[in-house]
Protein backbone atom coordinates (compact mmCIF):
# COMPACT_ATOMS: atom_id res chain seq x y z
CA UNK A 1 0.00 0.00 0.00
CA UNK A 2 1.20 3.43 -0.80
CA UNK A 3 0.70 4.76 2.50
CA UNK A 4 1.85 2.61 5.32
CA UNK A 5 0.84 4.54 8.37
CA UNK A 6 -2.81 4.11 9.71
CA UNK A 7 -4.85 7.66 9.47
CA UNK A 8 -5.54 9.14 12.65
CA UNK A 9 -9.16 9.90 11.83
CA UNK A 10 -11.85 7.63 9.44
CA UNK A 11 -11.88 11.06 7.47
CA UNK A 12 -8.36 10.63 6.89
CA UNK A 13 -9.12 7.05 5.58
CA UNK A 14 -11.44 8.31 3.56
CA UNK A 15 -9.59 10.56 1.81
CA UNK A 16 -6.52 8.20 1.37
CA UNK A 17 -9.14 5.62 -0.28
CA UNK A 18 -10.63 7.59 -2.28
CA UNK A 19 -7.38 9.22 -3.65
CA UNK A 20 -6.56 5.79 -4.60
CA UNK A 21 -6.73 5.16 -8.43
CA UNK A 22 -5.64 1.20 -8.35
CA UNK A 23 -8.69 -0.38 -7.62
CA UNK A 24 -6.07 -3.70 -5.22
CA UNK A 25 -5.31 -0.81 -3.10
CA UNK A 26 -8.71 1.12 -2.73
CA UNK A 27 -9.55 -2.63 -1.65
CA UNK A 28 -6.44 -3.45 0.73
CA UNK A 29 -6.68 -0.08 2.31
CA UNK A 30 -10.32 -0.73 2.95
CA UNK A 31 -9.74 -4.05 4.76
CA UNK A 32 -7.29 -2.09 6.82
CA UNK A 33 -8.85 1.14 7.82
CA UNK A 34 -12.32 -0.60 8.74
CA UNK A 35 -10.47 -3.63 10.94
CA UNK A 36 -8.60 -0.28 12.72
CA UNK A 37 -11.94 1.37 13.17
CA UNK A 38 -13.46 -2.16 14.20
CA UNK A 39 -10.93 -2.43 17.01
CA UNK A 40 -10.34 1.26 17.96
CA UNK A 41 -7.14 1.84 16.05
CA UNK A 42 -8.62 4.52 14.64
CA UNK A 43 -10.88 6.40 17.35
CA UNK A 44 -12.27 9.39 15.50
CA UNK A 45 -13.99 10.61 13.17
CA UNK A 46 -12.20 13.63 12.26
CA UNK A 47 -12.48 16.23 9.02
CA UNK A 48 -11.06 15.77 5.70
CA UNK A 49 -11.50 17.76 2.41
CA UNK A 50 -12.66 14.90 -0.05
CA UNK A 51 -12.50 15.34 -3.73
CA UNK A 52 -15.48 15.61 -5.84
CA UNK A 53 -14.45 12.90 -7.93
CA UNK A 54 -12.36 9.40 -6.29
CA UNK A 55 -9.41 8.45 -8.36
CA UNK A 56 -9.78 5.92 -10.99
CA UNK A 57 -7.41 3.70 -12.95
CA UNK A 58 -7.13 4.85 -16.98
CA UNK A 59 -9.07 1.63 -18.00
CA UNK A 60 -12.19 1.31 -17.90
CA UNK A 61 -13.51 3.98 -20.70
CA UNK A 62 -16.57 5.44 -18.91
CA UNK A 63 -19.54 5.88 -21.27
CA UNK A 64 -22.52 7.38 -21.33
CA UNK A 65 -25.43 4.70 -19.82
CA UNK A 66 -27.15 4.90 -23.35
CA UNK A 67 -24.03 4.48 -24.80
CA UNK A 68 -22.98 1.29 -23.33
CA UNK A 69 -23.24 -2.17 -25.37
CA UNK A 70 -25.98 -4.57 -24.93
CA UNK A 71 -25.15 -7.15 -22.26
CA UNK A 72 -26.39 -10.83 -22.88
CA UNK A 73 -25.60 -13.85 -20.60
CA UNK A 74 -24.63 -16.57 -23.31
CA UNK A 75 -20.73 -17.47 -23.47
CA UNK A 76 -18.04 -16.24 -21.63
CA UNK A 77 -17.85 -12.83 -23.18
CA UNK A 78 -21.19 -11.94 -22.18
CA UNK A 79 -21.49 -13.13 -18.41
CA UNK A 80 -17.72 -11.19 -18.05
CA UNK A 81 -19.48 -8.38 -19.69
CA UNK A 82 -22.21 -8.69 -17.03
CA UNK A 83 -19.92 -9.61 -14.27
CA UNK A 84 -17.28 -6.34 -15.20
CA UNK A 85 -20.32 -4.22 -15.09
CA UNK A 86 -21.16 -5.73 -11.04
CA UNK A 87 -17.52 -4.99 -10.33
CA UNK A 88 -17.76 -1.19 -11.47
CA UNK A 89 -20.64 -0.53 -9.33
CA UNK A 90 -18.96 -2.42 -6.80
CA UNK A 91 -15.68 -1.00 -7.20
CA UNK A 92 -18.13 3.16 -7.18
CA UNK A 93 -19.71 1.71 -3.57
CA UNK A 94 -16.47 1.50 -2.38
CA UNK A 95 -15.85 5.11 -2.48
CA UNK A 96 -19.70 5.82 -2.05
CA UNK A 97 -19.54 4.63 1.77
CA UNK A 98 -16.01 6.04 2.33
CA UNK A 99 -17.69 9.05 1.00
CA UNK A 100 -20.85 9.39 3.17
CA UNK A 101 -18.80 8.44 6.16
CA UNK A 102 -16.84 12.55 5.88
CA UNK A 103 -18.58 14.47 2.92
CA UNK A 104 -21.37 15.93 5.50
CA UNK A 105 -19.59 15.96 8.43
CA UNK A 106 -19.54 19.94 8.82
CA UNK A 107 -23.25 19.97 8.28
CA UNK A 108 -24.48 16.94 10.25
CA UNK A 109 -23.06 15.55 13.76
CA UNK A 110 -23.94 11.86 13.23
CA UNK A 111 -23.62 9.48 16.20
CA UNK A 112 -20.75 6.78 16.15
CA UNK A 113 -23.42 4.10 14.89
CA UNK A 114 -23.30 5.85 11.82
CA UNK A 115 -19.56 5.87 11.04
CA UNK A 116 -20.08 2.10 12.07
CA UNK A 117 -22.68 1.26 9.70
CA UNK A 118 -21.08 2.94 6.82
CA UNK A 119 -17.24 1.55 7.63
CA UNK A 120 -18.82 -2.10 7.57
CA UNK A 121 -20.58 -1.01 4.26
CA UNK A 122 -17.22 -0.20 2.99
CA UNK A 123 -15.50 -3.20 3.89
CA UNK A 124 -18.39 -5.56 2.33
CA UNK A 125 -18.11 -3.79 -1.27
CA UNK A 126 -14.67 -4.07 -1.42
CA UNK A 127 -15.16 -7.55 -0.70
CA UNK A 128 -17.53 -8.13 -3.58
CA UNK A 129 -15.65 -6.04 -5.41
CA UNK A 130 -12.68 -8.81 -4.78
CA UNK A 131 -15.13 -11.04 -5.55
CA UNK A 132 -15.49 -10.12 -9.12
CA UNK A 133 -12.22 -8.95 -9.91
CA UNK A 134 -11.44 -12.81 -9.24
CA UNK A 135 -14.29 -14.26 -11.48
CA UNK A 136 -13.30 -11.83 -14.02
CA UNK A 137 -9.51 -13.68 -14.39
CA UNK A 138 -11.25 -16.64 -14.38
CA UNK A 139 -13.20 -15.92 -17.58
CA UNK A 140 -10.23 -14.85 -19.13
CA UNK A 141 -10.55 -10.84 -18.43
CA UNK A 142 -9.68 -8.23 -15.89
CA UNK A 143 -11.57 -5.29 -14.74
CA UNK A 144 -11.01 -2.04 -17.47
CA UNK A 145 -10.79 -4.70 -20.29
CA UNK A 146 -14.52 -3.27 -21.01
CA UNK A 147 -16.40 0.02 -21.24
CA UNK A 148 -18.22 1.13 -17.80
CA UNK A 149 -20.67 3.95 -17.34
CA UNK A 150 -20.37 6.49 -14.73
CA UNK A 151 -24.15 6.92 -13.34
CA UNK A 152 -23.53 5.44 -10.10
CA UNK A 153 -20.93 8.44 -9.03
CA UNK A 154 -22.86 11.15 -10.59
CA UNK A 155 -26.04 10.35 -8.39
CA UNK A 156 -22.91 10.86 -5.43
CA UNK A 157 -22.43 14.59 -7.58
CA UNK A 158 -25.60 15.16 -7.59
CA UNK A 159 -26.49 14.96 -3.74
CA UNK A 160 -23.32 16.41 -2.22
CA UNK A 161 -25.11 18.95 -0.55
CA UNK A 162 -27.16 17.63 1.89
CA UNK A 163 -26.56 14.14 3.87
CA UNK A 164 -30.49 13.36 3.47
CA UNK A 165 -31.27 13.17 -0.54
CA UNK A 166 -27.78 11.08 -0.64
CA UNK A 167 -29.51 8.60 1.71
CA UNK A 168 -32.44 8.88 -0.49
CA UNK A 169 -30.72 8.58 -3.61
CA UNK A 170 -27.87 5.97 -3.31
CA UNK A 171 -28.61 3.95 -0.57
CA UNK A 172 -32.26 3.60 -0.85
CA UNK A 173 -32.77 3.89 -4.66
CA UNK A 174 -29.60 2.35 -6.47
CA UNK A 175 -28.98 -0.17 -3.93
CA UNK A 176 -32.18 -1.09 -2.97
CA UNK A 177 -32.73 -1.63 -7.01
CA UNK A 178 -29.98 -4.48 -6.95
CA UNK A 179 -32.18 -5.91 -4.34
CA UNK A 180 -34.86 -6.22 -6.67
CA UNK A 181 -32.59 -7.55 -9.89
CA UNK A 182 -30.55 -10.13 -8.11
CA UNK A 183 -32.76 -12.55 -7.83
CA UNK A 184 -33.51 -13.12 -11.42
CA UNK A 185 -29.97 -12.34 -12.35
CA UNK A 186 -29.19 -15.55 -9.94
CA UNK A 187 -31.62 -17.39 -11.89
CA UNK A 188 -30.26 -16.60 -15.46
CA UNK A 189 -26.69 -17.07 -14.58
CA UNK A 190 -27.80 -20.49 -13.48
CA UNK A 191 -30.10 -21.73 -16.58
CA UNK A 192 -26.82 -20.60 -18.28
CA UNK A 193 -24.75 -23.08 -16.13
CA UNK A 194 -22.37 -20.00 -14.81
CA UNK A 195 -23.26 -21.61 -11.12
CA UNK A 196 -19.75 -19.83 -9.66
CA UNK A 197 -20.95 -15.90 -10.82
CA UNK A 198 -24.47 -17.09 -9.26
CA UNK A 199 -23.21 -17.38 -5.90
CA UNK A 200 -21.29 -14.56 -5.79
CA UNK A 201 -24.08 -12.37 -6.89
CA UNK A 202 -26.80 -14.38 -4.17
CA UNK A 203 -23.94 -13.31 -1.87
CA UNK A 204 -23.93 -9.75 -2.60
CA UNK A 205 -27.83 -9.61 -2.93
CA UNK A 206 -28.01 -11.04 0.90
CA UNK A 207 -24.89 -8.54 1.89
CA UNK A 208 -26.74 -5.38 0.23
CA UNK A 209 -29.94 -5.87 2.08
CA UNK A 210 -27.85 -4.46 5.76
CA UNK A 211 -26.61 -1.58 3.20
CA UNK A 212 -30.29 -0.49 2.46
CA UNK A 213 -31.09 -1.05 6.09
CA UNK A 214 -28.71 1.71 7.32
CA UNK A 215 -29.80 3.99 4.39
CA UNK A 216 -33.41 4.11 5.60
CA UNK A 217 -32.23 3.97 9.08
CA UNK A 218 -30.25 6.98 8.86
CA UNK A 219 -32.62 8.46 6.50
CA UNK A 220 -35.50 8.40 9.10
CA UNK A 221 -33.02 9.38 11.89
CA UNK A 222 -32.81 12.69 10.00
CA UNK A 223 -35.92 12.77 9.33
CA UNK A 224 -37.07 12.49 12.63
CA UNK A 225 -33.92 15.60 14.04
CA UNK A 226 -35.64 17.80 10.82
CA UNK A 227 -39.19 17.28 11.81
CA UNK A 228 -39.92 16.10 8.23
CA UNK A 229 -42.49 13.01 7.68
CA UNK A 230 -40.13 10.15 6.24
CA UNK A 231 -42.39 8.71 3.66
CA UNK A 232 -43.47 12.56 2.10
CA UNK A 233 -39.94 13.55 2.02
CA UNK A 234 -38.25 10.46 0.57
CA UNK A 235 -41.19 11.00 -1.93
CA UNK A 236 -40.45 14.95 -2.71
CA UNK A 237 -36.11 13.96 -2.53
CA UNK A 238 -36.76 11.64 -5.46
CA UNK A 239 -39.37 13.30 -7.54
CA UNK A 240 -36.74 16.38 -7.74
CA UNK A 241 -33.05 14.56 -7.65
CA UNK A 242 -34.09 11.19 -9.60
CA UNK A 243 -33.64 11.11 -13.29
CA UNK A 244 -36.96 9.08 -13.86
CA UNK A 245 -39.35 7.21 -12.19
CA UNK A 246 -38.65 3.82 -9.81
CA UNK A 247 -39.40 0.33 -11.65
CA UNK A 248 -40.91 -2.45 -10.21
CA UNK A 249 -41.45 -5.19 -9.56
CA UNK A 250 -39.86 -4.72 -6.64
CA UNK A 251 -38.09 -7.43 -3.96
CA UNK A 252 -40.49 -6.52 -1.29
CA UNK A 253 -39.31 -9.37 1.05
CA UNK A 254 -35.64 -7.74 0.87
CA UNK A 255 -37.07 -4.52 1.40
CA UNK A 256 -38.97 -5.34 3.87
CA UNK A 257 -36.10 -7.10 5.49
CA UNK A 258 -34.69 -4.21 5.46
CA UNK A 259 -37.01 -1.95 6.80
CA UNK A 260 -38.08 0.11 4.07
CA UNK A 261 -41.62 0.28 3.90
CA UNK A 262 -43.48 -0.25 0.73
CA UNK A 263 -45.45 3.44 1.69
CA UNK A 264 -42.19 5.25 1.07
CA UNK A 265 -41.64 3.76 -2.81
CA UNK A 266 -44.75 2.56 -4.18
CA UNK A 267 -46.18 5.97 -4.76
CA UNK A 268 -43.16 6.51 -6.59
CA UNK A 269 -43.31 3.45 -9.15
CA UNK A 270 -43.85 3.68 -13.13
Amino acid sequence: MAEATLPTTLAEAARRVMASADPAEKVALTRAYTDAWASGEIAEAGAALLPDRPARPARPELLAPRDMPKRKLGGDAGRAAFVHAIAHIELNAIDLAWDITTRFGATEDMPRAFYDDWAEVARDEAEHFDLLAQRLHDLGYAYGDLPAHDGLWQAAADTMDDLLARLALVPMVLEARGLDTAPEAVTRLKGAGDDATAAILAKIGDEEIPHVAAGVRWFDFLCDRRGLDPATTFQDLIRARFKGRLKGPFNRAARDEAGFPESYYLPLAA
